[in-house]
C-alpha cells in the first residue's frame, strides 16, 4: 500500500510484540513479521491490525547474496549454530576491569556521545522495529532456524517509512480547518507548535536549575486531561505524547526529542516574522516542516554520518553515487543487512555513566549537586515509561517518584555531549568495538509487563543484547560479513584480524563456531571498526552500509532536500542569531534554545 504522510506509534517499546493470542506458533508468515512488529500496549486486535497495515518493505541490499542462500551465510545447521552463536553473544560482555574512574575510564572513542543517540532517533524515524517479537517462539523457540529470504522479504514488513521525513516527530501533523481528523492532533498548539510540557520543580527536588533558568518547557509533551478522559483509560498522566513512544525509553533521547520539538517551534517563528509568510495554516506549517526536516537531513548527512563513517565514504556517495542502494520495483526500501546488523554498532558505544549535567555529573570541576555521574541505569529510569526493577515490570515513571513530568534536575546540558574537542574523556562515546558495556549486556526497559511469568532461561535470553542481534540476523538469513565485503570488492578481515585484541577464551568461541571463517554481520562490522579504525569510526564495509542506506533512501525521497529543485544548503534555511548557518547538531541545539 501507499504510506501515508506520517503515522503517530504510541504505546510501544523495544521488546513487546503484537498480539499473538491467535497466531498459531507454526505460522512462519507470522514468526517473519515477529522479528520486527511491535505491539500496541494493551494489545488490542483494531491496534495490531491497523500496525500490520501500515508496512513498507525490507528487503536485502545485497540481493545477489540472498539469491545465493545458504552458500554466502552461516551453516542453516540451526542444532549446532544457535549454540554457538549464543556463546558468541555472551563472549561480547566486557569482562575485563575498567581501567579509570567511573566517567573516566579507558576505551573511550573520538566521538561525541550525542551520536550514540541521534542514531537511536534516527533508527526510530525510519524503522518500527527490528527489536520486537510477535510470537514469543521468535528467537526463543528451542527449534529456531533460518527462515528463506524469499520467504522473509514476501512477509516482513516495516511500520515505518524508509524515509528521513522526522513522523516520529510530527507524526501526521496537525488537523486544519476543514480538513480531515489527524490521530496527532492533540500535539500541537492552536498556533501550529508542537506542545511541550513543564518540568517539575520543588516538591524537595534538590539541586540546580539548567539554563535557560526562565524556560520550564523541557519535557516531551504529558496530557493530563488525556489520563483523567474516561474514554482514554489506558493512558497514563506520565505517558508522552508524541509520535513516537520508543523516544521515551531513555532519557537522552527524550530530550534530543524535545530539542527538535523546539526546534520546530522556533523555526516556526522565524518563518511567521519573515515577510511574506504563508497566511494558510496549511501552507505555513508545510513551509515550517519542510525547513525542519531539510535541516535535519542536511546535519544527519554532513554532521551525523561524516562523524561515524570512514572519512572519504559520504563524499563518495554524494559525489559518484549509490552503487548499491536503489528502489526496488520502484519502491524505496529498508535493507536487512542495515537495520539488523550494520546500524547496530550504536549499542557498543554506550557509556556506563555520563557527566549529563552539574546535577549528575561535575560541577566546576567538583562533584555534582546530587551525584558525580548519572548512571546508565538512572537514563533509562527518570522516563515517563520506566518500568520498576523488581521483576514485576509495572509502570515506574521517573524512577517511581509519583511525579508526571520530568524533575528540573535531570534537563541535559547539551555541551557535555557535542564537543568533539572535549578535553575530559568521558565527554566521548565508547569506542565502536565487540565488547559491550556492562549495563548494556543487561538491558534495561526492554522486558514487557507480559514477559513476566516467562521462564527464567527465557527471560535471560530476552535480556541479552548480543545474543538477541545475532539469533535475529541468523534468523532473518543475513550474509557472512566476509560476503559482503567481497561483494563490495573490500578485502574481507584476515583471521588474525578477527582474533586481534581477545581473551584466548573469546577466540576459542570464534574458533568453536567457525567465525573465523564465516562471520555474523553484526560482529564483523564492530570488529572491523574495532581493528581498522580504532573504534573512532566504522569500517570500510560498516561505512558502506549505513552511508548508501540513509543517502539512497534520502535520494528516493521526492521531498527531501537531496531533491529539492534547485540545490539546498543550509545557508537557505534559519539562520543562527550572527547570521551564520546551522551546520552541525549543537547549532540546531543553539538556534532550539536548549544549547
Amino acid at each position: 500500500m501507499t504510506a501515508p504522510s506520517g503515522r503517530v506509534v504510541r504505546n510501544v517499546h523495544h521488546g513487546t510484540r503484537l498480539s499473538t493470542e491467535e497466531v498459531p506458533v507454526d505460522d512462519l508468515a507470522l514468526r517473519a513479521q515477529a522479528v520486527n512488529e511491535n505491539e500496541a500496549l494493551p494489545a488490542r486486535e483494531e491496534i495490531a491490525a491497523a500496525a500490520v497495515e501500515f508496512s513498507t518493505p525490507f528487503d536485502y541490499l545485497f540481493d545477489t547474496l540472498a539469491s545465493k542462500f545458504p552458500d554466502k551465510h552461516l551453516s542453516n545447521d540451526a542444532t549446532r549454530m544457535v549454540p554457538l552463536l549464543k556463546a558468541l553473544g555472551r563472549a561480547m560482555l566486557e569482562n575485563e576491569p575498567v581501567q579509570g574512574g567511573e566517567l573516566e575510564a579507558t576505551g573511550n572513542s573520538t566521538i561525541p556521545p550525542v551520536y550514540t543517540y541521534w542514531g537511536q532517533f534516527i533508527d526510530h524515524d525510519i524503522t518500527l522495529n527490528t527489536d520486537s517479537n510477535k510470537s514469543v517462539s521468535d528467537i526463543t523457540q528451542s527449534d529456531l532456524a533460518p527462515l528463506t529470504p524469499t520467504f522473509v522479504t514476501t512477509h516482513l514488513r516495516n511500520g515505518r517509512q524508509p524515509a528521513l521525513n522526522l513522523d516520529s516527530l510530527y507524526g501526521d501533523g496537525p488537523t486544519f480547518p476543514n480538513g480531515p481528523a489527524t490521530e496527532a492532533a492533540n500535539m500541537y498548539t492552536a498556533d501550529l507548535a508542537l506542545k511541550l510540557s513543564d518540568i517539575t520543580v520543588g516538591q524537595g527536588i534538590p539541586g540546580d536549575m539548567i539554563d535557560p533558568v526562565g524556560d520550564l518547557q523541557r519535557d516531551l509533551f504529558r496530557d493530563q486531561t488525556l489520563a483523567d478522559d474516561p474514554n482514554t483509560p489506558d493512558v497514563d498522566a506520565a505517558v508522552a505524547v508524541i509520535g513516537d513512544s520508543r523516544n521515551d525509553e531513555n532519557l537522552i533521547v527524550a530530550q534530543l526529542h524535545v530539542a527538535f520539538a523546539k526546534f520546530h517551534n522556533a523555526v516556526l517563528a522565524a518563518v511567521r516574522a519573515q515577510p511574506g509568510a504563508p497566511t494558510d495554516p496549511a501552507a505555513l506549517f508545510a513551509r515550517v516542516r519542510q525547513l525542519v526536516t531539510w535541516h535535519y537531513q542536511w546535519l544527519v548527512v554532513h554532521d551525523y554520518l561524516k562523524t561515524v563513517t570512514q572519512t572519504g565514504v559520504v563524499d563518495k556517495v554524494l559525489l559518484g553515487g549509490n552503487k548499491g542502494y536503489a528502489p526496488r520495483n520502484g519502491d524505496p526500501y529498508m535493507p536487512l543487512e542495515f537495520s539488523v546488523a550494520a546500524f547496530r554498532f550504536g549499542h557498543s558505544m554506550v557509556r556506563g555513566f555520563y557527566d549529563y549535567n552539574r546535577n549528575f555529573g561535575r560541577k566546576n570541576s567538583g562533584p555534582g549537586v546530587v551525584a558525580p555521574f548519572a548512571t546508565f541505569g538512572q537514563i533509562f529510569a527518570f522516563t515517563g515509561s520506566a518500568r520498576a526493577l523488581d521483576g514485576s515490570g509495572e509502570p515506574a515513571p521517573f524512577s517511581g517518584t509519583g511525579l508526571t513530568t520530568l524533575p528540573f534536575n535531570w534537563v541535559i546540558e547539551w555541551d557535555r555531549f557535542v564537543d568533539k574537542g572535549a578535553v575530559r574523556p568521558d565527554h566521548f562515546a565508547r569506542r565502536i568495538d565487540t565488547r559491550l558495556a556492562p549495563p548494556l549486556f543487561d538491558m534495561l526497559n526492554q522486558i514487557g509487563p507480559n514477559e513476566g511469568g516467562f521462564p527464567i532461561v527465557i527471560r535471560e535470553l530476552l535480556t541479552r543484547l548480543a545474543v538477541r542481534n545475532l539469533l535475529r540476523g541468523y534468523s532473518l538469513c543475513l550474509p557472512t560479513g566476509q560476503a559482503v565485503a567481497e561483494e563490495l570488492g573490500i578485502p574481507p578481515l584476515s583471521r588474525g584480524q578477527l582474533r586481534s585484541g581477545n581473551t584466548a577464551s573469546f577466540n576459542q568461541v570464534l574458533r568453536d563456531g567457525g567465525f573465523e571463517q564465516a562471520t555474523p554481520l553484526w560482529y564483523y562490522v564492530l570488529k572491523e571498526a574495532e581493528v581498522l579504525a580504532n573504534g573512532n569510526s566504522l569500517g570500510p564495509v560498516g561505512s558502506r552500509i549505513v552511508a548508501e542506506t540513509l543517502i539512497g533512501q534520502l535520494r528516493a525521497d521526492a521531498g527531501s532536500f537531496l531533491n529539492a529543485p534547485a540545490p539546498w544548503s543550509p545557508e537557505q534555511g534559519v539562520l543562527l542569531p550572527d547570521g551564520s548557518p546551522i551546520v552541525s547538531i549543537n547549532d540546531l541545539f543553539r538556534f532550539a534554545g536548549v544549547a
